[in-house]
């Protein structure tokens, strides 16, 4: 293959049914097949997507991930691309079919720019308080779902930072990228879909909290100046607001369902919040 204009890297851990459907979006993009490639670079242990992508997607690469997490399965994908743009979306999300178009198109009108963010969007209404989906129609989040940026610029900020374990490498991503000068234009045209997901439930539901309350800690302490926001201020009033604002409505709207969710994750809002009340206490008697 000569180097394609894009390189769309493709994360995924053990879902091999959802990434199919990321697949099949991405089969129909309104772009030349050899002005892009998709790396889809595999974290699962369990199982591996390497057989599904070999015998129905023939046309992605398959490599195995290093396993040390979304940051760094992310990066593991990027030594394999050749493009001169990467494009992030996730195993979970179904890209429009002009997506790369609409990245191809903002490149070419505006050469100064080489970090460009796309709109997320849900595929339905909401049902249950236990269903997420990070949308995202205005900008400001450059969340790994959906964005591009330029592979010279991805080299020198130096990718994703693999510390974190769940979650944060965006957010992180993103302040590096703030602070070397670099803001994304948004692009409300470059949509991908992310439908609603259930919740981690149970212990699995304790987990995935705790890490990124770990994870958010770790961004404090790598990023001290994002604590005059990030704080247990910001945490304490964002658990009352959303159980008053989100979770109260939404426990009559969607007739109790999902409430047992929402609640887990308030608390470990107002978990976080005394962590990091604790850790300025700490701080402060230095």
């Amino acid at each position: 293959m000569s180097e394609p204009l894009f390189s769309v890297i493709v994360p995924t851990f053990q879902r091999n049914h959802l990434l199919a459907r990321c697949l099949e979006k991405l089969s129909v993009q309104q772009m030349a097949r050899d002005r892009y490639e998709v790396i889809v670079t595999d974290d699962g242990s369990a199982s591996t997507a390497r057989e599904m992508v070999s015998s129905q997607f023939p046309w992605a690469r398959w490599v195995r991930g290093p396993g040390r997490g979304p940051a760094a399965n992310r990066n593991h994908g990027v030594k394999s691309a050749l493009g001169r743009w990467l494009a992030f979306t996730d195993d979970d999300c179904l890209p429009d079919a002009d997506w790369l178009a609409g990245f191809q198109s903002a490149a070419e009108a505006h050469p100064e720019c080489a970090l460009f963010e796309g709109a997320i969007y849900a595929d339905r209404p909401r049902r249950s308080l236990a269903e997420l989906a990070p949308i995202n129609e205005k900008g400001g989040y450059l969340w790994s779902g959906n964005f591009a940026i330029s592979s010279r610029l991805f080299g020198e900020i130096g990718g994703f930072d693999e510390r974190y374990v769940a979650a944060m490498e965006d957010v992180d991503l993103r302040q590096r990228l703030k602070k070397a000068g670099h803001e994304a234009l948004f692009l409300p045209s470059a949509r991908v879909c992310h439908p609603w997901r259930l919740r981690a439930r149970g212990g699995d539901g304790w987990k995935r909290a705790g890490s990124y309350s770990s994870d958010t800690v770790r961004y404090l302490d790598i990023h001290p100046e994002e604590e005059a926001k990030l704080n247990a201020a910001y945490f304490f009033r964002g658990a009352i607001r959303t159980f008053c604002k989100e979770t109260v409505p939404g426990a009559f709207r969607f007739r109790g369902r999902g409430v047992r969710e929402a609640l887990i994750h308030h608390v470990e809002e107002l978990r976080l919040a005394f962590v990091l009340f604790r850790r300025r206490r700490r701080r402060a008697r230095c």
